[in-house]
C-alpha cells in the first residue's frame, strides 16, 4: 500500500500543492489500473491543471471507464468521479458515481467499487 497522502489539503493557490496533489493521483490511477487489470495502453491518463483557484482534475479514460479525481469546491467528499462511458472519445459517458478521495488510499475497494459500477452497466444494458 501507498503512503497515504493528504488529499484533503487543498490544492488552490498553493502550486506545490497543486503539483504534489496530481502527481499523488497520477501515480494512484495508474496503481488503480493495474488493479484492474487494464493492460498498458488500454487507457490514457490525463491532467489539466486548470486556473490558479481550482486543484485541477487528473482523469484515467479507458474504454469502458472513465475515472476522474479533483478537490471539489462543495463540502461534499465527491473527489473521485466514475462513470462508464464508450470509448476514449467519449468526454460525457454515462450517470455520474461519487466516491470520496481517502479511497485512493485504499485501492483494492476502489477498485471493487468501479468493478460494480461496470457490472450494474452492463447488466442493465443486457435487460
Amino acid at each position: 500500500m501507498a503512503t497515504p497522502f493528504d488529499w484533503y489539503r487543498s490544492a488552490s493557490y498553493d502550486a506545490h500543492q497543486k503539483h504534489l496533489f496530481h502527481r499523488n493521483a497520477r501515480a494512484r490511477l495508474k496503481a488503480l489500473a493495474r488493479e484492474l487489470n487494464l493492460p498498458s495502453g488500454s487507457y490514457d491518463l490525463r491532467s489539466n491543471a486548470g486556473g490558479i483557484a481550482v486543484s485541477g482534475e487528473i482523469t484515467l479514460h479507458q474504454d469502458a471507464v472513465y475515472i476522474q479525481v479533483c478537490q471539489p469546491a462543495t463540502g461534499w467528499d465527491s473527489g473521485i468521479m466514475i462513470r462508464t462511458c464508450k470509448g476514449r472519445r467519449d468526454y460525457t459517458g454515462g450517470a455520474n458515481n461519487f466516491a470520496p478521495l481517502r479511497m485512493l488510499d485504499d485501492l483494492p475497494a476502489l477498485a471493487d467499487r468501479v468493478s460494480a459500477i461496470l457490472r450494474l452497466h452492463q447488466a442493465s444494458r443486457a435487460a
